[in-house]
């Protein structure tokens, strides 16, 4: 398992992290910036005016605690507001700006997201704070932003601007942004298909739970089966995260080994750079030494032992999927044929039991039923291999994103009840 000292410089922690809001269309060619204070106390920050689809590990600038420059750019000119928050917070290290379009959104209607939509927004991110219009750039919006910084907000909208987020390390920072923009998008997405549910303080607390803790085994001599299938499901873990079905704190996918053991996705660890050193062998009620297995490892396993047909699960939060399960919405499968062939009826669990019952769970998903909302957790999808989930995984998104962009345009009118039957009795003939 990877070492917890963090051996990677500056430039590099920076080019990745905007590497990555780039990509993923959480920024302009022109928008963010980005910040590490290291243990000196010098600043590490993005350049001005410099294409941030082609930045270098050469292009980043180290600002002195004295203010003299060492780089080939001048630094951000949001620099003033990165070294106010730096101030006023010594525990932050890390600082991320930028302009996603869902927080824009709610920085232009001057509201922040509410975090409860999910446990696990609410423990990455806390409350988002929201920071009064300033100039960019200015020492005055620097003033404003540290101000709600100094509240002990950790995520900050700013007034018809974008978002700025700060954390222990820029990872953690870059983790609270992008939890708190895929929150920002569900809420939109979810708002076109009716009310909202929001936890609760108690379902909250329900959720925060330590996780019960697995004895280990001494685990040094994997069989070349085993191998194949790490390298598979790391791969299929990198594509999900790819593909915005995972975000990088959230996202669970297990393979079955054999009829009592399978591989998980560790606890805590970045879904977008996962190898296949890091994923955790779970056998009965045991896991191997040194790893720390998901959250979700004792539903998986009941599934496993209920249902000896399934072979790979993944419980993930595709942003449309996902706003299905915090509204009353139904996801009607019976959208195009191949969705009512491949997900067949999406059900519905109520919010805690994934957290208390994996008995119950098992019930509810299974090779008929290969497809599950979790009420303001995500979705479960269940297949036969890996690919076979997967591409659930994928169609469920695609079907509830097609459902979702109908809102505006007309009424839903499913397959009729001829056509399904058809379907059935020439695709569905197993189950």
């Amino acid at each position: 398992m990877r070492s917890a000292v963090n051996y990677i410089p500056p430039r590099d922690e920076i080019l990745d992290a905007i590497q990555r809001i780039y990509r993923y269309r959480m920024t302009t060619t022109s928008g963010g910036n980005l910040s590490i204070r290291d243990d000196s106390g010098d600043i590490w920050i993005t350049p001005a005016g410099i294409d941030k689809g082609t930045l270098r590990r050469e292009d980043m600038v180290r600002v002195a605690p004295d203010g003299k420059t060492e780089g080939p750019h001048r630094p951000s000119s949001e620099l003033p507001f990165h070294q106010e928050i730096y101030r006023t917070r010594p525990d932050i290290r890390g600082i991320v700006h930028a302009h996603p379009v869902a927080l824009v959104a709610f920085s232009l209607i001057h509201d922040v997201p509410n975090t409860r939509l999910f446990h696990q927004a609410r423990h990455v991110c806390g409350e988002a704070g929201f920071a009064p219009y300033e100039l960019p750039g200015s020492a005055a919006l620097g003033r404003n932003v540290a101000g709600i910084f100094k509240n002990l907000y950790d995520c900050v909208l700013l007034e018809n601007h974008g978002a700025v987020t700060g954390g222990e390390s820029l990872q953690q920072a870059f983790r609270r942004f992008e939890t708190l923009e895929f929150t920002g998008k569900t809420i939109i997405k979810a708002r076109l298909l009716g009310d909202i549910r929001y936890l609760t303080d108690d379902e909250i607390a329900l959720a925060s739970r330590p996780a019960t803790s697995w004895s280990g085994f001494v685990h040094t001599n994997p069989t070349s089966r085993e191998k194949e299938l790490r390298a598979n499901l790391a791969s299929f873990v990198r594509r999900a995260y790819r593909q915005r079905l995972f975000i990088s704190t959230q996202g669970s996918f297990s393979a079955r080994l054999d009829s009592d053991s399978f591989l998980i996705t560790p606890y805590q660890e970045d879904r977008g750079t996962l190898d296949p050193a890091d994923l955790v062998v779970v056998r009965g009620d045991e896991c191997e030494a040194g790893g720390t297995p998901s959250r979700a490892a004792r539903i998986h396993a009941g599934i496993y032992r209920r249902h000896p047909e399934i072979g790979a699960l993944i419980n993930a939060y595709p942003v449309n999927a996902t706003a299905f399960g915090v509204t009353g919405a139904p996801l009607d499968s019976r959208t195009i044929p191949e969705s009512y062939i491949v997900i067949r009826q999406v059900t519905r669990v109520p919010f805690g039991l994934q957290f208390e019952d994996a008995a119950a769970m098992a019930a509810e998903i299974s090779p008929r039923r290969p497809a599950a909302l979790l009420e303001n957790d995500g979705v479960l999808v269940a297949g036969a291999d890996i690919l076979q989930a997967f591409d659930r995984l994928e169609v469920l998104e695609s079907t509830a994103e097609a459902i979702i962009n109908t809102c505006p345009i007309g009424k839903l009118a499913p397959m009729p009840e001829e056509a399904t039957r058809e379907l059935d009795r020439v695709f569905l003939k197993e189950g």
